[in-house]
């Protein structure tokens, strides 16, 4: 015979359950009640300050660059004015914003080239927030350097910064940036030189030599601040990051300081700025690799420009079998040799317009060194 559970039992275990529940919930509210202890206290008081004691010399070191050289960095807004063909009411259009710092006290700022670039009018604000109107004076884009004026500030507001030498840098010098990242003004970031003799692009395509690179932290806002030195002279002028994320990664780069006091003075005096040239056009750079040769080809020389003077040859025609005849190709300039044009570019860019340099050719097989005084090419 079978027997079958009986389905009298589950009434009986439902009450039981509930019970052992109403129990748990019970216990755990007496226990978190009265056996862990009240939840406030209502005498609780500050804790004693600990004394701090002194500054470690390398803070107080950092304080005082920063004391002294955030009055001298300005942050600065570039508008384009766009005037409505209705009511021919004119407006300001945000074109950009950046850093830039005071040069001397008669109201010259420098900035990079890119911050200033296609704007119409120009918003300066100093370090003390108050704002003023400023001009363009003038810009050299290929080394991204541009210098404004600012109209109606005091002399005694307009704190120039100390000027430093970038050639005698070391890898591995501590630096201090100071600029208006994302619009938040008088930023310190400090770090180490990265390297040193980089290279980047200006927005004309022409190469920037000597280029600093820092761990600084350098974000959208710092172009046109500047790099300190650890006695805070101005060593050179944050232009640009590396970063997949448009923030800093660590890889800033800065336009060295003897490039901008070389060219600044020339923005302010008027002049255009003007880089020593050979007066040559140069062969396309295919031709000399298909020879395997390395150097720059001259194409023709500018008639009666500084090639031809010296007695550069160019490449040419043979009149009777109409071949052409290579002309004389560069290998080095002042001793230093030229691989390529950006080379050549690189070092006549160190040079000044009327200065007599060494200019070794190869003549065929022979290599021949020529005296040529350099002359002026504008870079409009």
């Amino acid at each position: 015979m079978y027997s079958h559970p009986r389905s009298t039992s589950w009434p009986l275990l439902l009450p039981l359950a509930m019970m052992l529940v109403t129990l748990a919930a019970v216990g755990y509210l007496v226990y978190t009640r009265f056996w862990q202890g009240p939840l406030h206290d209502t005498g609780a008081t500050a804790r004693p300050v600990t004394a701090r004691g002194s500054l470690a010399e390398v803070e107080k070191s950092t304080i005082e660059i920063y004391r002294r050289a955030s009055p001298s960095v300005v942050h600065i807004r570039n508008v384009a004015l766009l005037r409505d063909r209705w009511s021919l009411d004119v407006a300001e259009i945000g074109q950009g914003e950046g850093s830039g710092f005071v040069w001397d006290d008669r109201g010259y700022v420098v900035t990079n080239h890119h911050v200033i670039a296609d704007g119409d009018a120009f918003h300066v604000t100093l370090a003390d927030h108050t704002t003023w109107p400023a001009r363009a004076v003038g810009g050299d884009p290929d080394n991204d350097i541009g210098v404004l004026k600012v109209d109606g500030a005091p002399p005694a507001k307009l704190l120039p910064l100390d000027i430093g030498t970038s050639h005698d840098l070391l890898v591995g010098q501590s630096v201090f940036a100071i600029g208006n990242p994302f619009g938040l003004d008088q930023t310190l970031t400090t770090g180490v030189i990265s390297g040193l003799g980089r290279e980047i692009r200006a927005d004309t395509g022409r190469r920037i030599a000597d280029v600093i690179q820092t761990d600084a932290a350098v974000n959208p806002g710092n172009s046109g601040g500047p790099l300190l030195d650890s006695a805070g002279r101005l060593i050179g002028m944050n232009t640009a990051i590396v970063s997949p994320s448009g923030a800093s990664a660590g890889i800033g780069f800065a336009v060295p300081v003897d490039a901008i006091n070389r060219i600044v003075p020339r923005l302010i005096r008027g002049e255009k700025v003007q880089r020593p040239g050979l007066g040559v056009r140069l062969l396309p750079p295919a031709y000399l690799a298909d020879l395997g040769l390395d150097g720059v080809g001259i194409l023709d020389a500018i008639p009666g420009g500084a090639a031809e003077r010296a007695g550069l040859r160019p490449t040419r025609r043979d009149p009777r079998t109409g071949r052409m005849l290579l002309g004389d190709v560069i290998v080095a300039l002042d001793g230093k040799p030229v691989k390529e044009a950006g080379d050549l570019l690189d070092l006549l860019d160190g040079m000044e317009v009327g200065q007599t340099v060494a200019v070794t050719v190869l003549r065929g097989d022979i290599r021949t060194d020529l005296p040529l005084t350099l002359q002026a090419i504008s870079r409009d």
